[in-house]
Parts: structure tokens; C-alpha cells; sequence
């Protein structure tokens, strides 16, 4: 199970952060502390892998950003990275080429994305077709309750 997704700058600056089991605000600033901290200090061509307290920490940079991900000891590696992949391919499917000025000024649409794929920890579904399926409807429909909203403005 996913216990937290972290993404920040390469300056160490949170761009978004999702968490999967309870954590006290004190004890989440230190771990995104300790996280970007650890993360950016690395090589560039070492291992994407870190043991860090109980559990395992997978991390990838995408441009300027990189994608911190948390796993328990027992889960895969391998799969947490396709996982950030998977989030990352979906981002750029949505914003066409995703960089860091899209998670900053669509921080919503990101946090939804991330919904559709991720939920409680575990990946609620695989299938790229599916979640911008329900992505592209959920456009939709907000696009139909904004125009709904415009016209009773106007004419109201």
C-alpha cells in the first residue's frame, strides 16, 4: 500500500502532495522535509530506490519535477515506479506535455487525475482509456453546470 505521493521542484518546492493513511501536520512537514532533502541531495544517476524508516521510497524526475512515492517494505518496487509513470503519462495525456506551471496553476485537475487512478492507497484503475474517459466527462459536465450557471445570470 501507498502511503504518501509527494511532488516538488528541483529547488525543493511542494507542488502537491497526497496522502493515503493519517498523518499529524507536524509529522507531514517533517517527512516532506526530510524527503526533498534526501531526494535532491542524490546523484542524478544513482538508484531511484530509498529505505527510509519502515518503508520504501520511490522517486523519479520528470523534467523539473520529481514524483516521490512511498510504499511499504513488503510491496514492489518495480510497480511504484510504473505507477509514477502511469501518473505521469495521464498528466501529459491531460495537459498535453505536463510541466510544473500546469500543477501549479491546475492544481485541482492534477489532485483529480491522481483520484481517478489512485484511491485509499491502491490503484483503483489500470486502464489509461478509463480514467480519461471519466476525466473528459467530468469536463464536460463541469463545462455544461458553468454555462447552465452563465445563462441564469444573464437571463435570471
Amino acid at each position: 500500500m501507498m502511503r504518501f505521493l509527494l511532488l516538488f521542484s528541483r529547488q525543493g518546492k511542494l507542488r502537491l502532495q497526497k496522502w493515503f493513511t493519517p498523518t499529524a501536520e507536524r509529522e507531514k512537514k517533517k517527512i516532506i522535509r526530510d524527503m526533498t532533502t534526501m531526494v535532491l541531495a542524490r546523484h542524478p544517476r544513482s538508484c531511484n530506490f530509498l529505505h527510509w524508516k519502515d518503508l520504501k521510497i520511490i522517486y523519479k524526475r520528470y523534467a523539473s519535477l520529481y514524483f516521490c512515492l512511498a510504499i511499504e517494505n513488503q510491496e514492489n518496487e518495480l510497480l511504484a515506479l510504473e505507477i509514477i509513470h502511469r501518473y505521469v503519462e495521464l498528466l501529459d495525456k491531460y495537459f498535453g506535455n505536463v510541466c510544473e506551471l500546469d500543477i501549479i496553476f491546475n492544481f485541482e485537475k492534477a489532485y483529480f487525475i491522481l483520484d481517478e487512478f489512485v484511491m485509499g492507497g491502491e490503484i483503483q484503475e489500470t486502464s489509461k482509456e478509463t480514467v480519461n474517459r471519466c476525466i473528459d466527462a467530468s469536463d464536460m459536465l463541469q463545462e455544461d453546470d458553468n454555462n447552465d450557471w452563465y445563462e441564469v445570470e444573464l437571463f435570471g
